[in-house]
């Protein structure tokens, strides 16, 4: 069996890996790699192997790094079955016609640039009719039921608690006189984390694929959170200022509304206006109240036990409509706007970021990871100007990052979903997407803890079990 590392490998977008085991292959994820404009289109354009070989798909979760290319992989030849779990079949539904807007917008713009060039124009990555299409090929199944992807092979969704419907994934492989046991962690969630149950992890693995997103890194509790995001929105709006919260549509929004709800009908927030502006997070959140049986006991205590819509209170407004989302522009007293995308490289938040990123009294409040060279990045690294869409601005306003609301495990969530394999059994660990600062890290506190093969391998990297 081998092990072909085609994304996410030493970054933590566009997450690919290829599991060649006989003569068959197998795609766990197809993401999109995220990034500079210049580097994301060939990159996402080109595939490393012949999609038309795969004879089977494991998707983890519906996030875009990690199912964002799926339109594209069966633009180009693949035809087999693409298995996840149920919620995320239906958040893909939704994500996935949103990133096909996205990619032929993006397109019409870089389009319009080479003409003015007198280049020839490009193609969108895939369009619209190329989800349709991809959509064809999903087949949803339920947590902790085995079934078999191909002769031999057989799988198992897991929760993972990193958003709605993500998953690890456990495959069982029948080699001559012995099974093989290879987790793939797909994105680590976190314990005692709102909505969602805490991950039921991967254990007694020969061979673990794993995520390494905060290996160096270690989160608030969620208890000093709550405080310091209520102590945030009181001394911004006491001043007259703005919130702006770039934040993942699927996932991070919900756990965001969630929060200032509970702050809110705890009397520790002051009554101001909450948008979320992002059609797409309206949809998403439609799933999350489909899908109650991924939710944990707090969320069932707090609200539902209680007849109350956890993601929907009566100072919260969901904006789909453009007009509307362009007057939030006129508004003039304090209030709070959560928009999609968090690492600020399309969607809404970029009309909101440049209305307000030079205003000393506004905040923008970054609640999650963002990749190098994204415009969060650059804005949570400080850069003093910035492009949006194509014009220079000056950041003038307040800049916090609370890594809290990141639905990754930390280092110590990252080594504990380890300890559940005996070294003397997992032979081969893997780690995956994760920047080098973090993944080194992590790397040398599971060596210490006697694992002998801790790799951290290269894009187009191939390993042999």
């Amino acid at each position: 069996m081998k092990i072909q590392f085609c994304g996410a490998a030493r970054s933590v977008t566009g997450s690919q890996h290829l599991l060649k085991i006989g003569d068959k292959k197998i795609l766990l994820e197809c993401g999109l790699y995220q990034g500079r404009r210049s580097d994301t289109y060939e990159k996402n354009k080109n595939f490393i192997f012949d999609p038309s070989e795969i004879n089977a798909m494991l998707l983890s979760h519906a996030h875009i790094d990690h199912s964002g290319n799926i339109p594209n992989l069966v633009k180009n030849g693949f035809n087999s079955p693409i298995y996840a779990t149920t919620a995320t079949v239906d958040l893909c539904q939704i994500l996935l016609r949103d990133s096909a807007f996205l990619q032929e917008k993006d397109i019409e713009w870089v389009n319009k640039k080479r003409n003015r060039k007198h280049q020839p124009p490009i193609e969108p990555l895939y369009t619209y009719e190329d989800v349709v299409d991809s959509m064809q090929h999903f087949v949803g199944i339920q947590y902790s039921k085995p079934f078999q992807v191909l002769p031999g092979i057989a799988a198992t969704f897991f929760d993972a608690g990193h958003i709605l419907g993500s998953a690890g994934i456990l495959l069982e492989i029948e080699n001559k006189n012995k099974t093989i046991r290879l987790g793939f962690s797909g994105d680590i969630g976190r314990v005692d984390m709102p909505i969602l149950r805490d991950p039921n992890i991967l254990r007694d693995l020969d061979v673990l694929i794993m995520e390494s997103t905060y290996g160096n890194r270690l989160h608030s509790h969620v208890d000093e959170i709550e405080e310091e995001l209520a102590l945030v929105v009181r001394e911004i709006t006491e001043d007259g200022g703005k919130i702006i919260i770039p934040a993942f549509a699927v996932g991070r929004t919900q756990l965001i509304v969630y929060l200032l709800h509970k702050l809110f009908d705890q009397g520790r927030i002051p009554v101001v206006p909450i948008f979320v502006d992002s059609p797409m997070a309206v949809s998403a959140t439609q799933v999350f109240r489909a899908h109650p049986e991924c939710y944990d006991r707090e969320t069932y205590d707090v609200f539902l036990d209680n007849h109350y819509d956890p993601f929907g209170f009566h100072r919260l407004k969901y904006v789909s409509k453009v007009e509307d989302s362009k007057a939030l522009n006129d508004l003039k007293e304090p209030h709070i706007i959560i928009s999609a995308s968090g690492m600020a490289e399309g969607g809404r938040i970029l009309h909101h970021l440049r209305n307000n990123i030079s205003n000393p009294k506004n905040l923008v409040l970054f609640v999650g990871y963002a990749a190098e060279h994204t415009l969060a990045r650059r804005i949570m690294d400080g850069d003093q100007f910035v492009k949006i869409f194509g014009e220079e601005h000056e950041v003038k306003c307040k800049i916090k990052s609370m890594d809290y609301f990141s639905g990754h495990a930390d280092q110590k969530g990252l080594l504990e979903y380890v300890d559940f394999s005996s070294p003397k059994l997992l032979k081969n660990i893997f780690l995956v997407h994760g920047e080098e600062s973090q993944a080194l890290t992590l790397r040398e506190k599971i060596v210490s803890k006697g694992y002998s093969s801790v790799m951290y391998p290269q894009i187009n990297e191939t390993c042999e079990i």
